[in-house]
C-alpha cells in the first residue's frame, strides 16, 4: 500500500497539438506528477489521419492528434521514457500507438524493455459505453491477445491492457454494474488468450484496471476492496492463477461525469472527496480533474489544483498511515460483501449469456446501463438525489466564460504535417511495411504475428490512417 511509496499521481493531458501537450506534460511534472497519461483526439482513436475527411472538425479537439511516430516524438520530447512511465488512454488502434511509443523509444536509444506504462486496449467497453471501435469483436480480441504476447515476451514493465470500469460508469452505470461489467470482461479477455496458448501467469501479472471515484465516499470505497477480493476469487477460481497474479492493480479517476458547469468551484470539493474514497480504497494511481472540466479542457492552474489535492491528501490527511485504514468498519465490511455478491450475480447473467462478447451483441450491458443512467436522471429531477448547485442551493450567476484553443488554425497546422510527411518518407518502404501487415492479417493466415508488424511500419513513418486501412481492408469495420 502507500507505507513504503504512494501512489502514482498521474494527470490525464491531452491539448490538440503534439507541442501544447508536451508542455502541460512539463508543468505536471514541476509540480510533482510522477506519471504521465495521454489524452488522443477522436480521430487518433478511430484510426483516422487528420486529413481524413472524415476527421474534418474533430483535429485535437478531444486531446492530441497524433498521425505518426514523428507526432510522438514530439509528445515525448525532454521526457526521460526510461524512468517516467506513460498510460495511453487509446483502444481499437492501441497496438499501432504502442508501436510508436517503442519506435520513438528505440530511435532514442532507450530498449523496449526499459520502457514502461499501459495502453488502455479495452475494445469490449468500446461496444459497451464508449464507442470508439474500428473492427468487428473478432479481430480486435484477437489483435489483443497478440498485445498480450507481445509484451509477456518483449515488455516486461509494460501493462498491455488496462480493463476500465471508468467509462462504463461515465455511461450512467452504478457502483455494482461497474464492478461487475469490468470484471465480465476480463473473464472474456483472460479465456481469449489463455485459447490462442498464452499461460495465464504469462501474462495476466501485468493486467491492470481503471476504475471511477464518485462521492459516494464509502460505497466507493467498499467497491474498490469488493473489487479485489472478487478478482482474486476469479482468477484462483476459474483460472489457477497463482497469488501474485490474483493481485488486482488500478488507475482511479475522479467522476468527471459529477463535475457540474453550475458554480464550478464546487468540483474541487467533490474531487477532493472522490480522492479520499481511491486512495482509502487503495489505488495504484489517480488522476484528480480539473474543477473547469465540465465546461471546457482543463487549465493550468486548474489542472495544478486537481494535482495538489492529491498532494494533500498523500501528505497531509494521514491516509499514507496504515494499510487499509477502513477496514473492521461494521459499515464497510458489510458494504464491501454487498456489492462483491450483487455484481457476482451480474456476472453469473453475463456468464449464462455465453461471455461478455455475445452478452454485447444481445444488449444486454447497454440496457443494463441505459435503464441505470434513467433512473438517475429521474431521481435528480425529482430533487431525491441532490447536487449541490444544480437541483438545490442553485444561484442565479451565469456560466464562467473559459478560452477555447484555435481548433481551425490548428487542423490546418496538423493537415500540413501529415502531408510533408508523405513527402519527405520514403514511399516504398511504406509500401512494403503495409503489405506485409496485409497479408499477415489475411483471414486464416499463418503468416507472422502482427505486432513486429505494425512496429516495422511504423518505422517506416506509416500512419495511423494508414495501418488502420491496412487491417480494415481484412477485417472489415463493425456497425452495431
Amino acid at each position: 500500500m502507500y507505507r513504503g511509496r504512494l501512489w502514482t499521481m498521474r494527470q490525464y493531458a491531452g491539448f490538440g497539438s503534439a507541442k501544447s501537450t508536451n508542455e502541460r506534460f512539463r508543468v505536471l511534472l514541476d509540480a510533482g506528477q510522477t506519471g504521465l497519461s495521454v489524452a488522443f483526439d477522436l480521430p487518433t482513436q478511430m484510426g483516422l489521419d487528420s486529413d481524413s475527411a472524415r476527421a474534418l472538425g474533430e483535429v485535437g479537439r478531444a486531446g492530441v492528434a497524433i498521425d505518426s511516430v514523428e507526432d510522438m516524438h514530439v509528445l515525448l520530447e525532454g521526457i526521460p521514457l526510461d524512468k517516467v512511465s506513460t498510460s495511453m488512454t487509446i483502444n481499437a488502434t492501441a497496438a499501432t500507438l504502442l508501436a510508436m511509443y517503442i519506435v520513438a523509444g528505440e530511435e532514442r536509444g532507450i530498449a523496449r524493455d526499459k520502457l514502461s506504462g499501459t495502453v488502455q486496449n479495452d475494445i469490449l467497453k468500446e461496444y459497451i459505453a464508449r464507442g470508439t471501435y474500428i473492427y468487428p469483436p473478432g479481430p480486435s480480441m484477437a489483435l489483443i491477445a497478440e498485445v498480450f504476447r507481445f509484451c509477456a515476451e518483449e515488455m516486461p514493465n509494460w501493462n498491455p491492457i488496462s480493463i476500465s470500469g471508468y467509462h462504463i460508469r461515465e455511461a450512467g452505470a452504478t457502483a455494482v454494474q461497474e464492478l461487475a461489467f469490468t470484471l465480465a470482461n476480463t473473464i472474456e479477455y483472460v479465456t481469449r488468450a489463455i485459447e490462442t496458448g498464452l499461460a495465464v501467469d504469462s501474462f495476466a501479472p501485468r493486467l491492470s484496471f481503471f476504475f471511477a471515484a464518485h462521492s459516494d465516499l464509502f460505497e466507493e470505497v467498499a467497491k474498490f476492496r469488493a473489487a479485489r477480493r472478487l478478482y482474486a476469487r476469479i482468477m484462483r477460481g476459474r483460472f489457477h492463477a497463482s497469488e501474485s497474479t490474483a493481485r488486482l492493480r488500478f488507475h482511479t479517476q475522479t467522476g468527471g461525469v459529477t463535475l457540474t458547469a453550475q458554480q464550478p468551484l464546487n468540483n474541487v470539493v467533490r474531487v477532493a472527496v472522490q480522492s479520499l474514497a481511491a486512495t482509502l480504497g487503495g489505488t495504484q494511481s489517480l488522476h484528480t480533474n480539473g474543477y473547469d472540466e465540465a465546461l471546457a479542457l482543463p487549465t493550468v492552474e486548474a489542472a495544478t489544483l486537481a494535482l495538489r489535492t492529491q498532494q494533500i491528501v498523500a501528505f497531509e490527511s494521514g491516509v499514507t498511515n496504515t494499510a487499509d485504514p477502513l477496514a473492521g468498519s461494521y459499515y464497510v465490511e458489510n458494504l464491501t460483501t454487498t456489492l462483491e455478491e450483487r455484481a457476482l450475480e451480474l456476472i453469473l447473467k453475463v456468464d449464462a449469456l455465453g461471455g461478455s462478447e455475445k452478452a454485447i451483441a444481445a444488449g444486454f450491458f447497454q440496457e443494463e446501463i441505459a435503464r441505470s443512467a434513467y433512473e438517475h436522471q429521474l431521481r435528480v429531477e425529482a430533487g431525491e438525489t441532490v447536487i449541490v448547485g444544480v437541483n438545490r442551493f442553485v444561484d442565479d450567476e451565469g456560466l464562467p466564460s473559459i478560452p477555447a484553443p484555435d481548433y481551425s488554425a490548428l487542423e490546418r497546422e496538423q493537415v500540413e504535417n501529415v502531408k510533408r510527411l508523405r513527402k519527405k518518407r520514403k514511399s516504398a518502404e511504406v509500401k512494403s511495411a503495409l503489405a506485409a501487415l496485409r497479408e499477415a492479417s489475411a483471414p486464416n493466415s499463418n503468416g507472422p504475428r502482427l505486432m513486429p508488424l505494425i512496429v516495422d511500419a511504423v518505422r517506416a513513418r506509416a500512419t495511423v490512417g494508414e495501418i488502420s486501412e491496412t487491417l480494415a481492408t481484412n477485417w472489415g469495420l463493425y456497425r452495431p
